[in-house]
Order: C-alpha cells, then sequence, then structure tokens
C-alpha cells in the first residue's frame, strides 16, 4: 500500500446550540441555530453532533440525516441519556434533519463539539502486515490514532457504521498524545483513523503499509 496521509483539525470553537437551539420537539427537531440556512446545517469542519438534554432521554432514540465530509448522505442512530450530553459516533459535514423515536422529555439543544476524527485509513489485507505511522501536529491538541477489525462492507458481518467498535491503539505514546510522534501496527486492522480529543490545532498522519504479500 502507498503511503496515505490524512489530516483532521483545525476546528472552530464548539458551541452546543449552533444546529439546533433549545427546544422539544414531539417528533421532529428545527434545524435553526446559527449554523443553519434553508433547513440545513453546515458545520466548518466534519465533527462529532452534540446532543444536551435537560431532561430525561434514556429511553429515546434520535436518528441524524446529513453528510460526511465526502458530501455523501449519512445516517446515524443514537440513544439519549438522562440530563447528560452525548454526541454521535459520526462526523457530520452537513445536518439536514434530527428526528426522535418519541417526544422529547424537557428542552434540548444540538451542537457542535471538539471531537472529530480523520478519514478512514482502509488497509490492504493482500500487503505484508507491518505498517509505520507518523503523526505531526500543528498547534494544541490531543488526539488519539484508533483502530478496527470490523467492517460494514463485509459480506458476512457487515456493522453499521456508527456501530463500529474503535479500539485505541496500544502503544501508550499514541494514546491522547499533543505531540509528533511515530508508531506502528504489526498487524493490519481494517481500518484506522486519527481522533482529535481536543483543541484548536490540527493533525497531519501518514500510514505506510509495506510490501506485497509473499506468493
Amino acid at each position: 500500500m502507498r503511503p496515505v496521509t490524512v489530516t483532521v483539525g483545525p476546528l472552530a470553537t464548539a458551541v452546543a446550540n449552533n444546529i439546533c437551539t433549545a427546544q422539544s420537539p414531539t417528533a421532529t427537531f428545527s434545524i435553526n441555530g446559527t449554523l443553519a440556512s434553508g433547513g440545513v446545517a453546515t458545520l466548518d469542519t466534519p465533527r462529532r453532533v452534540l446532543f444536551t438534554p435537560s431532561g430525561n432521554e434514556s429511553a429515546n432514540t434520535f436518528t441524524i440525516v446529513g453528510t460526511n465530509a465526502s458530501g455523501m448522505p449519512q445516517t446515524e442512530v443514537i440513544s439519549g441519556t438522562n440530563a447528560t450530553a452525548f454526541y454521535t459516533n459520526l462526523d457530520f459535514k452537513t445536518v439536514s434533519s434530527i428526528t426522535l423515536a418519541s417526544a422529547a422529555a424537557a428542552a434540548i439543544t444540538v451542537g457542535t463539539t471538539t471531537v472529530a476524527s480523520s478519514p478512514w485509513i482502509r488497509f490492504d489485507e493482500y500487503a505484508l502486515s507491518q505498517t509505520a505511522i507518523q503523526c505531526s501536529v500543528t498547534g494544541t491538541v490531543s488526539y488519539t490514532i484508533q483502530q478496527t477489525l470490523q467492517d460494514p462492507n463485509s459480506p458476512t458481518n457487515p456493522v453499521a457504521p456508527y456501530s463500529l467498535v474503535w479500539l485505541q491503539s496500544s502503544d501508550s505514546q499514541a494514546v491522547n498524545a499533543s505531540g509528533n510522534i511515530q508508531s506502528s501496527y504489526q498487524y493490519s486492522p481494517t481500518f484506522a483513523r486519527v481522533t482529535l480529543n481536543s483543541g484548536t490545532g490540527s493533525v497531519t498522519a501518514t500510514f505506510t503499509q509495506f510490501g506485497v504479500a509473499p506468493y
């Protein structure tokens, strides 16, 4: 696999109600925050969408529809919480609708977080497993390299993109890192990514998987 380089960040300041101002919808949110135009919220950079409920929504589910970093349609279904902020598993570039399974218990705001992930890196299962990784930082950040063996496109055991289980790198220096690092994989995950946990800067990561599998 040729070297693949991805970048995440920088992110504008997170705002808890810039997608939807406080409201208690019975079925559908009004997309009316400062990022909204014509009923669609457009985020500065694809990132997680934040929900802040003031009541108990733990028995409720929320369906978010929008687009990803590539402009492709994207949907996520997520469970609510009891008066505790929660956010999506996927990064959204736009949000065009948010619906609830049942009426909201109390007012909820929807906005942006300080969390975002890079585009996913798909590894070559026919190449050698060893992979070199370098992350270069600009500005102030906290970030983590993550990987998964699950695959939404698996012919036998597909997993919805928002349900993928991402695990932190086994290299401790690649977890909550703040500076430039080099790391590696001794096996080939299905996907890897860099997640920006917080900060105003950016991270550029290069993944280099070596060679092709010997015959």
